[in-house]
């Protein structure tokens, strides 16, 4: 009976930890779009003093790994491995707008041409850059739209042949930057190779970008910025 006893305690005790364990896990699961990723972050965000500037980078994982020690402190990173275009649209307004930049710049559609939330057409990804550059400049903060870096491959999805994709969404975000009066950073043409792949000096993986390649990454994007700021 006392054995009983024992193996009744712990059997209850194994349901309750599992229950617990799997609704945590369910609420994590729930959060699609990442929402509690820099909630913490944000609130500690303070108001801009006069004359400061602000520019907030969104994006996923090309974005979320580029090393601080290469960003101007006044840069914010908002990037999310793993992430598509609807799934920063809806994390848009608490990690862009409400943090009240001078500048967003948006580098996003490598993961939705993966296939990482589903199949994306380029018209799908292009109306989701469309809607962020919108509500960006609907809230005065001015948009860098930035060209999605080329890739041959993807080594998690090793099925997609992404580079002609990534050829025709870059198309449209150039000609998407000009209807909407934005600077079109151009990472693509300095970092493509014959094979429309990123440059072997600029990544090991093909996709996500070494120090070198972060490096000429900067430095395009520092450009874009000042003629953003310089721009009417």
């Amino acid at each position: 009976m006392k054995l009983f006893q024992i193996f009744l305690s712990s059997a209850l005790a194994l349901l309750s930890w599992g229950s617990s364990h799997g609704a945590e896990n369910a609420a994590l699961d729930l959060d699609w779009a990442k929402l509690n990723a820099y909630r913490s972050a944000n609130a500690q965000i303070r108001p801009l003093a006069e004359g400061e500037r602000r520019v907030v980078f969104m994006g996923d994982s090309i974005t979320e790994f580029w090393s601080k020690s290469q960003w101007n402190s006044a840069h914010i990173n908002r990037g999310i491995s793993g992430q598509t275009t609807p799934q920063m649209l809806l994390r848009f307004r608490q990690d862009v707008i409400d943090l009240h930049p001078n500048i967003v710049v948006i580098l996003a559609g490598t993961n939705d041409v993966a296939g990482n939330t589903g199949p994306a057409t380029n018209e799908m990804i292009a109306g989701n850059i469309a809607s962020m550059a919108q509500l960006a400049q609907t809230n005065g903060i001015k948009v860098v739209l930035a060209s999605v870096l080329p890739a041959s491959g993807f080594y998690w999805n090793p099925e997609a042949r992404p580079a002609q994709q990534i050829v025709g969404l870059n198309e449209q975000i150039k000609v998407m930057a000009k209807r909407y009066g934005c600077v079109y950073l151009d990472y693509f043409t300095a970092m493509v190779n014959a094979d429309l792949g990123l440059k072997r000096e600029f990544s090991e993986d093909g996709v996500h970008p070494n120090e070198a390649g972060y490096i000429t990454m900067s430095k395009l994007a520092e450009n874009a910025i000042t003629a953003t700021f310089s721009a009417k």
